[in-house]
């Protein structure tokens, strides 16, 4: 017979392995997240080397470990108003792929918040959405606790990001 906390634990393990882990992180006190497995890593903020005549969101750029990686402020991305770095400002490096390969960018934030486990079902498609949240990055919005948390499409802000850094035309 299954006691109460098996049951629950059990619960917990069939959604974990139903769903994937997404990457929460702070912007101006909005909770957001991407999909953890294009997370390389998590660095504290840095200086960077600012690029001349580069999109104002452009940071400039990193060296890690002899890979030059781009850096963008996703709150001047997200057309949120610029804050100071402080203690708590994060770069999450994430790894993208596109037709160019292998790519790296510097993604600053307020704040790395939590690791959360979302199965499909749990993510409303940005569609299904009420008009009012906009925004073309928004992949889709859950519901974790009692928080919205807002789920974004990491390929399409790199993609479109680098090809204004780039000047280049995205599909």
């Amino acid at each position: 017979m299954i006691n109460q906390a098996e049951a629950e634990v059990s619960t917990d393990i069939e959604h974990q392995e139903d769903g994937q882990q997404f990457l929460a992180f702070l912007l101006a006190n909005e909770e957001y997240a991407v999909d953890i497995l294009k997370v390389q890593e998590i660095k504290s903020w840095g200086p960077v080397t600012p690029i001349p005549a580069s999109p104002d969101y452009m940071r400039g750029i990193i060296n890690l470990r002899g890979t030059v990686v781009p850096v963008i402020d996703l709150r001047l991305r997200f057309g949120i108003a610029a804050k100071d770095p402080d203690l708590t400002t994060a770069v999450i490096i994430a790894r993208t792929f596109s037709d160019k390969g292998e790519r790296y960018v510097g993604l600053v934030v307020d704040e790395v918040a939590d690791v959360y486990f979302l199965n499909e079902a749990e993510i409303q498609n940005r569609k299904d959405v009420s008009a009012a949240i906009s925004g073309e990055y928004v992949q889709g919005l859950s519901q974790v606790k009692d928080q919205m948390v807002i789920v974004v499409d990491l390929d399409l802000i790199v993609r479109s990001s680098l090809a204004d850094f780039e000047g280049e035309e995205i599909e």
